[in-house]
């Protein structure tokens, strides 16, 4: 195979089994609790919830564990890069102790369910490192080590990993996990099931009236009855908390190639440099391993693509020799303004409303701790860290603000610049096949696609979710909003949130 031909989809998603698609609703339903968002979060809170009593429906606008979950590189892991540090600096030594406790204890959790369920996903413990090659930089993975101890790791400083090339210095955490994500959230999802839960796909939810009961509407116009909402679609879809203000997008790109298994590196690793690098392997075939390496994170309609993919590429085969890819894909992530996840009530929604956010690119491991969280607040008790995550905090407002005032300058500069009369140029001739662009037609932004017939596809430029003109990405053939992440594919249908509509149909 040549080295950058590669199937445009997620290993997870390839190599899980698809099964009949769960149906979707259709009549009005009354529950306990509804769980709009069918991923790790979604699933994990459903679980618990089944688990201690409450009647549960998920309601997932996709197929379950299908969305970023299932795009994720599926390392489960309390070494989150530098979190531990910034945290003791900036909240205290507490709060590192308890980030530390919290996401410890869903590890252990998952691995229970794993043993409880006897699910097969390629469970294997590795130890996980935060690395640089910067010599430079060491000072800050010795303060991350020291915090991390601190907080109760079990880390340690070294300067030697089994990587093929060298580094620097290192922050291990010993005793921690991957997995194939989608094998997993399957399994759990067929016990919710067998459990009495409701679990209905392609059922996007578009309304929340906040009362007692609460009241859900779908794209379907299907009324949903509850007593407790939680909102874990990865970027809340409702707006009235105000949480898209202290949220930012960004997207990575994966590559993944089998590799000598004996030639494998062992841990997870990754570092902050070049824009970030992770590298880990996973179970393969004919005594392989397959190298996954993940990279290039960029706000979503911002920059070539494909330029990354390639300098992605780049680096993989520079430091693991020739490869021979098999599967690229990427992934999208929310970044709190404080670094530190929005688990918890929705703030000003009411007090039966219930959000999970802001995990930065650690969902696997936050997802499942939310699960725990967000259902021992539901059934009246309080973790000794819901403190920490709780998106009502304000204690953390003075050292969120230069990480604010960046995001919301980004959201301005594209909010008003897309309403300037030169935002587009070009004609829908100069539209390649396969390609996309934002034009000026009628008086009107149009995003325009030429797909590989030569088919024009014509939709509204104009994001669904507060207005920022949209933008092309080729590898992905997905039409990506800048300011807040929703991506709509080339048709205008929602392939991400927060949006809830789709892009309207344009003639042209």
């Amino acid at each position: 195979m040549n080295t950058f031909a590669a199937e445009q989809l997620s290993y997870w998603i390839a190599t899980a089994p698809q099964g009949e698609p769960r149906p979707a609703l259709e009549r009005d339903i009354t529950v306990d609790v509804a769980v709009i968002g069918g991923g790790i979060a979604g699933l994990s809170t459903a679980w618990e919830l089944a688990r201690s009593g409450r009647g549960v429906a998920v309601l997932e606008a996709g197929r379950v564990a299908a969305g970023v979950t299932g795009h994720t590189t599926a390392k489960l892991s309390v070494l989150h890069t530098l979190v531990y540090e910034r945290l003791r600096r900036t909240r205290g030594p507490e709060a590192a102790r308890l980030y530390a406790r919290s996401q410890s204890q869903a590890l252990r959790h998952a691995a229970a369910i794993v043993d409880e369920l006897g699910i097969d996903c390629d469970w294997e413990e590795a130890d996980a490192f935060t690395y640089v090659q910067d010599a430079a930089r060491t000072g800050e993975l010795r303060a991350e080590a020291e915090a991390a101890r601190e907080a109760g790791l079990p880390a340690d400083y070294v300067t030697e990993t089994d990587l093929p090339y060298e580094v620097a210095g290192a922050v291990r955490v010993t005793g921690q996990a991957q997995f194939h994500p989608r094998k997993y959230l399957l399994a759990v999802a067929d016990e919710l099931l067998r459990q009495g839960a409701e679990i209905y796909e392609h059922t996007r939810v578009t309304g929340l009236k906040e009362g007692e009961p609460c009241r859900l509407t779908t794209e379907a116009g299907v009324t949903v009855t509850a007593r407790h909402v939680v909102v874990a679609t990865h970027y809340p879809i409702f707006d009235r908390a105000l949480l898209f203000t202290r949220l930012s997008a960004r997207r990575e790109l994966v590559w993944a190639a089998p590799v000598p298994a004996d030639q494998a590196p062992h841990g997870m690793f990754i570092t902050p440099e070049k824009g970030t690098r992770s590298v880990r392997t996973a179970p393969y075939e004919d005594g392989q391993r397959l190298l996954i390496v993940t990279g290039e994170h960029f706000t979503p309609g911002a920059g070539d693509v494909e330029a990354r993919f390639e300098r992605l590429a780049d680096w993989a085969v520079e430091h693991f020799g020739k490869l021979d890819f098999t599967h690229r894909w990427a992934t999208q992530d929310n970044d709190s303004t404080d670094s530190v996840p929005l688990v918890g009530p929705l703030p000003t929604a009411g007090r039966h409303t219930y959000v999970a956010t802001g995990f930065g690119g650690w969902g696997l491991s936050t997802g499942i701790m939310a699960g725990r969280l967000l259902t021992e607040l539901i059934n009246g008790r309080e973790p000794e860290w819901s403190g920490l995550y709780d998106p009502r905090r304000l204690g953390t407002v003075v050292r969120e603000a230069p990480a604010f005032l960046k995001h919301q300058a980004n959201v301005a500069r594209h909010f008003v610049g897309d309403r300037l009369p030169n935002v587009s140029g070009g004609s829908t001739d100069d539209i390649a096949p396969g390609d996309g662009a934002v034009v000026l037609t009628g008086g009107h932004h149009s995003a325009v696609h030429r797909d590989d017939e030569g088919q024009l596809h014509a939709v509204s430029a104009r994001c669904t979710h507060l207005g920022c003109l949209v933008a092309f990405n080729r590898p992905e053939r997905a039409w990506e909003c800048p300011c807040h992440g929703s991506r709509f594919d080339t048709e205008g249908n929602v392939v991400q949130g927060p949006a809830t509509r789709p892009l309207e149909r344009r003639d042209i």
